[in-house]
């Protein structure tokens, strides 16, 4: 774990991402990032400058109509003495078969966000921390570049007035294999996700041709994230530059 959370408290250093007194609701879907982000911040706790606490959330969208198990994420919260809330929810009904979206993946977010940020004000959290890794920044910003013909990424931290909430992604400087190394080291459950149209979307594709780029090129991963902060899109920026 040491070295998840040394990128963890690079980003929370950097983009100030907890505060002293926070409570953070973690989004955990059962994945190795989620899992990773959950026990990293688990045990953060420790050690870090602030004071905060954690509770994780996890939704069910119910494929096929069936409860998902979520066993494996109850027993790490139980090992890392983190409140856990698992809600089921009909979002994979309304997504594919209510609904039958062309692209289910816009509706099934968007549904899922919704539901995550009702259950944290629900908890008494002031913020969500969400397990994009490195890689996941990197592509989306591929995807907005070819798919959207736009130069923009999630950003690292962000205010919804709306809801009043903090979301954060803490994982943001840890790169995919490392995530999964400690996943493997830790011998974290992961639990696979069900959902029909996993390894199909618009995010593998752009998964695929990054990889094919490091193949041909290696470290233009590292060199297309260097660029998204030089530019400061999206509160990418470097903090001394903010």
């Amino acid at each position: 774990m040491q070295k998840i959370y040394g990128y963890l408290r690079r980003a929370c250093q950097e983009f100030d991402l907890i505060a002293d007194g926070d409570k953070i609701a973690v989004g955990v879907s059962g994945g190795k990032d989620s899992m990773v982000l959950l026990a990293g911040l688990a045990g953060m706790r420790r050690f870090y400058e602030k004071r905060y606490e954690i509770a994780a959330i996890t939704l069910d969208p119910r494929f096929g109509g069936e409860d998902g198990d979520y066993s494996a994420v109850e027993r790490l919260c139980d090992k890392l003495s983190v409140e856990f809330k698992l809600i089921r929810t009909d979002i994979a009904e309304i997504v594919f078969d209510i609904r039958k979206e062309p692209n289910p993946c816009s509706l099934c977010a968007k549904m899922r966000r919704g539901a995550l940020h009702d259950a944290a004000k629900a908890l008494g959290c002031n913020k969500i921390a969400l397990g994009h890794n490195n890689d996941d920044a990197v592509e989306t910003f591929i995807m907005n570049l070819l798919h959207e013909g736009r130069i923009g990424c999630f950003a690292p931290i962000s205010y919804l007035s709306r809801k009043d909430i903090t979301l954060i992604r803490p994982m943001v400087f840890a790169p995919e294999h490392a995530v999964i190394s400690c996943a493997k080291r830790n011998n974290f459950e992961i639990v696979k996700s069900k959902c029909p149209e996993d390894k199909h979307t618009a995010r593998q594709s752009a998964k695929e041709l990054l990889a094919e780029l490091e193949r041909a090129d290696k470290g233009t991963k590292e060199r297309i994230f260097t660029a998204m902060r030089k530019a400061g899109i999206d509160r990418w920026g470097y903090k001394d530059e903010l």
